[in-house]
């Protein structure tokens, strides 16, 4: 039992009431175990089971509920037990302040109030006595152990109603109920140095009923003075209002680091509990602080919550690679264990209109976001973009964090979305787009660098993959682009979108830019070979990027155009070279057949043969549908400049050599469209040509020659007058009625067809040049001319 400290000063009035007031003491104990004891026989740990959070609750709301608090009045004798539970969560400050008072002979309030000094000690040492009582000792306590007083003898009674005790006091750490009973308001306050001394010693319970009893005084004093205002009033008010500062200052202090220092703060945040619940229901009487202690609390929790985040370990960019994904790995880390501790320890400590978990969780919603907002200026590397986005939109709701099972289920109500400023995942998600084409373009440089160094340099020729020249560079590229999309579209589908357009735009410049490094690392004489299966593997290559892009059409069908379209230019461009180059080589023996050395020597065509069969394996190198476009256009080529030089009249087939000549033809034509259709040309049209022209120049009869123009007319409409009369040359029929009558046949054939046979876009003799064979003017008769004399 406290003692009361007697004082010389004291009035036998002030003796008595402060004698009264501590007279109530062992009542309100004796009340308080009684209590414990009842709630400790209805409770199955009695049986030694333990006691669910809901079936407490469950009890507590079918049971007697504590009336609310009631409201301030200077002579309220009302007690509750949590003004001695109060003592189970102070700290070793409250027998600090004990000691401090009785040292300092006693704070006094007022040159006016000597009763003040004894009431403060009075206080405190009632404190210090209901903790003693419920062995909750302090340090200094604890050193001095042998110096501890119980209230009560120690009996056997006593030990298992202290067993009691503590199985209550651990219950109520788990839940603390929402409606409580304001203790005792003393009659008169201590003073501002001492209620300061309270507050710096976070003796709360007992500063803020001090406060309360200042507070009303105030009120009264402004109720009797009215509106005027003297002097004493107004420095009440300062120093209420500096008090309660001090107070919500040191309240937001232990909500701050609530978390971060459990064992120091964790037993004050009951009172601080019940000071902000009194103050909220006290909000609109005078006195007070203007603003919301609740909301005051929750800003205290966000600060907290700063502290953490801030706390979590970052390495500079440039001493660490993976800087910041180590530091979002162990951000979500420290988040998920500090929710898991306010689930498990902090909120029992608090009501339960505060909403604690759900508090720290927006907390942690907003502080992050506000954190990534400050990381996202320092991130520069695509990498990094990555971890940033991914972490804001994937990891942070996902179980590694907000969804964690350890979380649930208090989360199933709470959102899982960080909340970041509107503009912030815009501009993650452009400057990701940037750098990704930024990577793109570096990559693609360096594919044609490489691609000079280790093999146009060094004349290494291509690989094969299934029989067709290849490289790697399609492979290359498609995984690069192909990893970014599925990347951004672990993101979201709208990256995914922009990153396949940022990919497309920077791919259309390539073809343009490789063919330009290409021509100019090759300029340089190479090996023939090289050259040529440097073309045909690049050809084989962009067919087989263009492929993989056709894939990203649905998304982005513009730019996946653009890019086939300037693929389609490289390799038509390609492939003129590898067409221009075989013309050159074929160009000489061509021209030489349809000769007189050519009827007796076969070395032009079996140049010209060796030349088409190596053609004939490059096409096999090619990959489809572009081997058979390339087979059908030089297909074209070498028939078109074989059958030509019939119509150059550069050769006459006389003393019946035509019989030869047609044989010879038939046999090199036949050889010819051997090898084409080998290549898979898809000019079978162009077949009959050849055949169809030894049929006329084989003719022994001239007669006989008009009965073979209709095969020839029917396969080719575009086979005319001057075209027969350059085969009739070759055929050695120069001039007669023979002639006439065979060119009067061709006409009525082609009046008979009527210009709508064959297939005209199939056009070969009219891309033939012929020549005008002047020998045959001379020999015709006199009347010929007769139009050109002056007076015809």
């Amino acid at each position: 039992m406290s003692q009361v400290t007697d004082k010389p000063t004291e009035t036998p009035d002030e003796d008595r009431a402060s004698i009264k007031s501590n007279e109530k003491t062992p009542t309100r104990l004796r009340s308080f175990r009684e209590s414990i004891r009842r709630v400790a026989e209805k409770s199955p740990l009695s049986s030694g089971g333990k006691r669910s959070k809901v079936t407490a609750k469950a009890d507590a709301e079918s049971g007697s509920q504590p009336p609310p608090s009631p409201s301030l009045s200077s002579g309220s004798p009302v007690t509750s037990p949590l003004k001695n539970i109060g003592g189970l969560f102070q700290k070793k400050e409250a027998d600090e302040a004990d000691g401090a008072l009785q040292k300092s002979k006693g704070l006094t309030r007022s040159k006016t109030d000597p009763n003040m000094a004894g009431f403060g000690n009075s206080a405190l040492t009632r404190a210090q006595s209901i903790r003693r009582s419920l062995k909750l000792a302090t340090k200094k306590d604890k050193g001095k152990s042998a110096r501890v007083e119980p209230l009560v003898p120690v009996s056997e009674g006593s030990v298992e109603e202290k067993k009691e005790d503590k199985e209550e006091e651990e219950e109520v750490l788990e839940e603390i109920e929402e409606a409580y009973i304001l203790p005792e308001i003393p009659h008169t306050p201590l003073s501002v140095m001492q209620i300061n001394k309270l507050i710096e010693m976070e003796v709360l319970e007992e500063a803020h009923l001090n406060l309360l009893a200042l507070r009303l005084e105030f009120q009264q004093e402004r109720e009797r003075c009215g509106e005027d205002s003297p002097m004493e009033l107004a420095k009440k008010e300062k120093d209420l209002s500096l008090l309660y500062g001090d107070l919500r200052n040191k309240v937001n202090s232990i909500v701050r680091d609530s978390n971060s220092l459990p064992s120091r703060n964790k037993a004050l945040l009951v009172p601080v509990a019940r000071i902000i619940q009194e103050e909220e229901r006290r909000a609109e009487e005078p006195g007070g602080l203007p603003g919301s202690w609740m909301e005051a609390w929750r800003e205290a929790v966000g600060e907290g919550v700063q502290v953490k985040v801030e706390s979590v370990h970052l390495e500079p960019r440039e001493q660490n690679a993976s800087w910041l994904a180590v530091h979002l790995g162990l951000l979500g880390k420290a988040i998920v264990e500090d929710l898991e501790k306010v689930k498990r320890e902090l909120r029992w400590s608090y009501p339960p209109s505060f909403k604690v978990f759900s508090a720290y969780v927006r907390s942690y919603h907003r502080v992050v976001g506000r954190h990534l907002k400050k990381l996202e200026v320092q991130v520069t590397e695509l990498k990094d973009l990555f971890a940033l986005l991914d972490w804001i939109i994937n990891r942070y709701k996902s179980e590694r964090i907000m969804g964690s099972p350890s979380l649930q289920p208090d989360m199933e109500d709470e959102s899982t979305e960080l909340q970041v400023e509107d503009d912030l995942l815009k501009q993650l998600k452009d400057k990701y787009c940037r750098r990704v084409k930024e990577d793109m373009r570096s990559s693609l440089d360096r594919i044609i660098e490489l691609e000079n160094e280790d093999v146009w340099s060094d004349h290494k020729p291509p690989e094969k993959e299934e029989d067709f020249l290849d490289s790697q560079i399609h492979m290359d590229i498609w995984t690069k682009v192909k990893g970014h999309v599925v990347n951004s579209r672990d993101i979201d589908a709208h990256l995914e979108q922009k990153v396949i357009s940022s990919c497309l735009q920077e791919l259309k410049q390539f073809p343009k830019t490789f063919e330009t490094g290409f021509r100019r690392h090759c300029s340089a004489p190479s090996p023939q070979p090289f050259w040529t299966e440097y073309h045909i593997t690049y050809i084989n290559s962009f067919a087989a990027l263009q492929q993989h892009m056709e894939g990203y059409r649905t998304s982005c069908p513009n730019e996946v155009e653009g890019f086939r379209k300037e693929v389609k230019w490289l390799i038509v461009r390609l492939m003129q070279d590898l067409e221009e180059q075989f013309k050159e080589d074929v160009k000489l023996y061509l021209r030489r057949m349809m000769t007189r050395k050519w009827l007796t020597n076969d070395d032009d065509f079996k140049q010209l043969q060796s030349r088409t069969q190596l053609l004939s394996q490059h096409c096999s190198l090619v990959r489809p549908p572009h081997s058979q476009e390339f087979a059908s256009r030089l297909h074209y080529h070498v028939v078109k400049e074989y059958i030509g030089q019939l119509m150059k009249s550069n050769y006459s087939c006389k003393n019946r050599k035509h019989e030869k000549a047609a044989a010879k033809i038939r046999e090199q034509w036949g050889e010819l469209s051997d090898l084409f259709e080998d290549m898979n040309s898809t000019h079978e049209w162009l077949n009959p040509a050849g055949y169809d022209l030894c049929n006329i120049i084989t003719q022994r009869n001239k007669s006989d020659i008009k009965n073979h123009l209709q095969p020839l007319v029917e396969h080719y409409p575009d086979f005319s007058k001057k075209h027969l009369v350059a085969v009739l040359y070759f055929r050695g029929l120069l001039r007669g009625r023979e002639h006439q009558l065979i060119l009067q046949r061709l006409t009525e054939l082609k009046k008979k067809q009527g210009g709508g046979g064959g297939n005209k876009s199939q056009v070969l003799f009219g891309d033939m040049q012929v020549a005008v064979n002047t020998d045959c003017l001379s020999n015709l008769p006199f009347s010929c001319f007769s139009f050109l004399l002056p007076d015809n």
